[in-house]
C-alpha cells in the first residue's frame, strides 16, 4: 500500500522555527515534502536556507501569476535549489502555464486554482460571475491542457477535479481540529484522502505549539 503523502507548511519567518518543523516531522510512516511560501522565501535568510536542504522533497509555493516571460525568468532564477514543486496561478492565463511547463525540466509545476480563503461571496466582490466550483472545475481544464503536472485545489473541489485532470491533486485547506483560521473552504485529513487528493498541505494544524505531540497526533488519524 502506497504511504500517504503530507506537504508541512514551514509559514514561519525564523530560521530557527523552520528547523524544529523538520527536526520534529521526521517519519517513515508516510510520506512528507516540505512547503516554503511568500512568508519564508522572502525572510532575510529563507532561500539560503532552502539551498541548504539535502535529500527533502521541496515544494515552493510561490503562486507565480505574471505575463510569461516573467513568470518563465522567475522561475530560471530558482535553479540553484533542488525543488520539487513549484505554484503558479491559474489566472496567469494559458500562454504563461504552457511557457512556464515547457521550461520547468524536472520542477513539477502546479497550477493554482481558487484560494481556500476565498467563497462564493468572495469570487462575486473580485469580479467572477461563476460560483468556486464552476470556477475551479473551468480553471482546471486550463491546466490540462497545458499539460500541468498538479493541480492545488480544495478537498471540496477534488472529486470533481479529478473527473477531469488525471495527475497529481495537492490539497491545503486542511485541518486536524475544527478552527478555520482564514481559511473558509477547509476538510479534514482522511476525509481528503478519502476523496482522491495525493497530497495534503498541513500548517498550523502541527506547527503551532507542541510540534512533537501535533505531528504523533496527525500520524495517529492518518492511521484510523
Amino acid at each position: 500500500m502506497n504511504k500517504k503523502k503530507i506537504f508541512i507548511a514551514v509559514d514561519t519567518n525564523k530560521i530557527s522555527k523552520a528547523r524544529r518543523i523538520i527536526r520534529d516531522t521526521q517519519t517513515n510512516e508516510i510520506k512528507i515534502g516540505y512547503k516554503f511560501g511568500l512568508e519564508f522565501f522572502y525572510s532575510k535568510e529563507g532561500r539560503k536556507f532552502i539551498s541548504s536542504l539535502k535529500n527533502q522533497i521541496i515544494f515552493l509555493d510561490l503562486k507565480l501569476n505574471d505575463i510569461p516571460n516573467t513568470v518563465v525568468s522567475a522561475m530560471k532564477s530558482l535553479n540553484s535549489l533542488k525543488i520539487s514543486y513549484l505554484t503558479v496561478h491559474l489566472s496567469s492565463g494559458m500562454s504563461a502555464l504552457k511557457a512556464i511547463r515547457k521550461e520547468s525540466k524536472n520542477i513539477k509545476i502546479a497550477g493554482v486554482t481558487t484560494l481556500t480563503s476565498l467563497n462564493n461571496k468572495d469570487l462575486k466582490e473580485i469580479g467572477y460571475n461563476k460560483k468556486v466550483n464552476e470556477l475551479v472545475k473551468h480553471q482546471v481544464k486550463l491546466a490540462k491542457k497545458a499539460k500541468l503536472d498538479a493541480i492545488v485545489c480544495s478537498g471540496h473541489e477534488i472529486r470533481s477535479v479529478k473527473r477531469v485532470f488525471k495527475k497529481e491533486i495537492i490539497t491545503p485547506g486542511i485541518k486536524i481540529h475544527t478552527t478555520k483560521n482564514d481559511q473558509k473552504r477547509v476538510m479534514k485529513p482522511m476525509d481528503a484522502f478519502t476523496a482522491g487528493s495525493d497530497w495534503l498541505v498541513i500548517g498550523r494544524s502541527i506547527t503551532n505549539g507542541n510540534i512533537k505531540k501535533n505531528f504523533k497526533n496527525l500520524l495517529e488519524i492518518l492511521e484510523d
